[in-house]
């Protein structure tokens, strides 16, 4: 999942409907699609290729296509002072969003199916009121709580397989666990995106000098390369763990390497260009409730590509969870 700055200013969540245009539709929809393919693509990989090195590898190829893109943020050193003055903030969200936020999915999917994870990551409204009022002083309303009551239930059924009775002595899969984890360092990277530091604010934010002599912030792409920079010492780091504490040889084949490069390009780079352009234009209610086709498509591309069709169960999460975004997003 993206996030970061957008060549236009967002509509406003309030702003009245617009026209979903072919072209809109197109930005709205891809980027689950995308997202979609990448919790199969990794269900896929993980027996190959240890699930902590997977994602070192995915944002150690989007880093190298980042450098092209993005390369102009790091151009002189009065650029690269800006970037280490604010590290702290980098480092974080680098963590979060680069070396937990995947790393943390691809162990999931070691035991738990992409439509159990995809369904899971659906419930991230209860995970940013959560962050949102435990460490950024937002209370939620009432409308909210009960929306995130209702992605809550959606999850439950997930994680207790269809029987919610059972729930008091159900054993979890541990991915299911791993997910968990994973949407809560999501919401943390998504609070530190829209409530940055000061140095990150307003005149503060830092910026790149045109020939002409003007000033412009950073476009996606060097924003998400300085990301991308913090975050590969994180998710370097924790392959390397992973070397020492739990060794397996990857298989490399033409597959593999196919997968591969199928999330640096699609998940990585490609879904969030879109999804900035989406939130841009469509405004971050709509687009966020497109987001939820992302279980959708993972129900469908499991089917069609390993052979693990949905079950009743996952539609009446799915229902839920649409359900609690639906009520927190009503006016």
């Amino acid at each position: 999942m993206p996030g970061g700055y957008h060549a236009r200013p967002p509509r406003p969540a309030c702003a009245p409907p617009m026209q979903l245009s072919p072209r809109l539709l197109a930005f709205l929809t891809l980027p689950p699609f995308l997202w979609a393919g990448n919790a199969v693509a990794g269900r896929m990989l993980v027996p190959l290729v240890p699930p902590l090195l997977l994602n070192a590898l995915r944002w150690g190829g989007a880093l190298l296509l980042l450098l092209v893109l993005g390369h102009a943020v790091l151009g002189t050193a009065e650029r690269r002072a800006a970037i280490l003055a604010r590290w702290r903030y980098f480092a974080v969200l680098g963590a979060l969003g680069v070396g937990a936020y995947n790393a943390l999915q691809y162990l999931a999917l070691t035991t738990s199916t992409p439509i159990n994870v995809t369904l899971i990551a659906a419930s991230m409204p209860l995970w940013m009121l959560s962050v949102g009022a435990l460490f950024f002083h937002e209370r939620p309303r009432t409308q909210q709580l009960l929306g995130a009551a209702l992605s809550l239930a959606g999850v439950a059924t997930v994680m207790s397989r269809g029987h919610p009775a059972a729930l008091a002595q159900v054993q979890f899969v541990q991915g299911d666990l791993f997910m968990l984890a994973a949407a809560a360092s999501w919401a943390g990277y998504s609070w530190l995106l829209v409530r940055p530091p000061a140095s990150m604010q307003a005149a503060q934010r830092p910026t790149i000098g045109s020939p002409d002599g003007s000033q412009r912030p950073w476009n996606w792409a060097e924003f998400l390369l300085v990301q991308a920079l913090f975050g590969i010492v994180w998710a370097g780091g924790a392959a390397g763990i992973e070397a020492v504490v739990a060794p397996r040889a990857p298989q490399w084949t033409p597959l593999v390497g196919l997968l591969l490069a199928y999330i640096v390009l699609g998940p990585s780079l490609l879904a969030y260009w879109f999804w900035g352009r989406a939130v841009a234009l469509a405004g971050p209610t709509t687009a966020g409730m497109f987001s939820n086709l992302t279980p959708l498509f993972a129900a469908l591309m499991s089917t069609a590509l390993i052979g693990e069709p949905p079950q009743p169960y996952h539609a009446v999460a799915f229902a839920l969870i649409v359900a609690g975004i639906v009520v927190n997003t009503k006016r």
